[in-house]
């Protein structure tokens, strides 16, 4: 699939920062003692690199090499192995963790999805944890994304206009078409994403599928109880 611009990836993390949802995988992953961590989808590596300790090996997975490139050049980045590519390319060893931030999940359409649950349960240790949320669709967040009027802001690469175009092509499918155009240059960067609103139900039988038994599903990262009315679906899940 085509990169990512690199001057978008330099604003990634201004629009992504760390957070809750971070600290939430950093507690996970001390909580179970985790010695080994993958990060699948692992983007510029913004939480990859601080999941780093003394005698924890962690591995970022993403198939963007200019998201990577970013990921190497950051404060950690060199104690992390970054691989180029998906779930069929994780290096041999077992693993404590997996996880997928930033909604990671809904970029996987099926049936790369399944195979991803798969290669991932292979990936991990008996009884080892996966983590990763998933936007509840019953929620329905993205009829509140378009800006069809584009706002402006400054970057290191000058002044940069965005507006955002939402589709939903079938029930559960959305396409967000992100316009992207730096004023200096003329430079107009399109890009098109296609997002997988799964209901919890069909989550958990993906996962009880691929060989996992769910353990908790968050509503938020502060650790409530998901229900019908929250807007993010967080799931722990062991390897069978």
């Amino acid at each position: 699939m085509p990169d990512y611009d690199a001057r978008l990836v330099d604003l990634y993390d201004v629009d992504n920062p760390d957070g809750a949802d971070h600290d939430y995988v950093r507690s996970l992953a001390d909580e179970i003692g985790a010695q080994s961590i993958l990060d699948v989808g692992c983007g510029t590596g913004i939480l990859t690199a601080t999941l780093v300790q003394a005698g924890r090996r962690v591995v970022g997975i993403d198939p963007s090499s200019t998201m990577l490139a970013y990921a190497r050049g950051r404060a950690g980045g060199g104690e992390v192995t970054w691989v180029l590519g998906d779930s069929r390319n994780i290096p041999a060893g077992r693993f404590d963790l997996a996880v997928m931030s930033g909604n990671v999940a809904q970029h996987i359409p099926d049936p790369a999805w399944e195979r991803t649950l798969s290669d991932i349960r292979t990936a991990l240790r008996d009884d080892g944890v996966l983590t990763f949320e998933s936007r509840n669709p019953l929620a329905r967040a993205w009829t509140t994304w378009s800006n069809v009027e584009p706002t402006s802001r400054p970057t290191p690469h000058g002044l940069l206009r965005e507006w955002l175009d939402v589709d939903e092509i079938q029930p559960g499918r959305v396409v967000l078409t992100a316009y992207n155009e730096f004023v200096q240059t003329g430079d107009l960067v399109i890009e098109h994403l296609t997002l997988e609103f799964r209901e919890r139900e069909q989550i958990e039988q993906q996962l009880v599928d691929a060989g996992f038994h769910v353990a908790n599903v968050w509503g938020d990262w502060s650790r409530t109880a998901s229900t019908n009315d929250s807007p993010l679906m967080i799931f722990e899940a062991r390897r069978n």
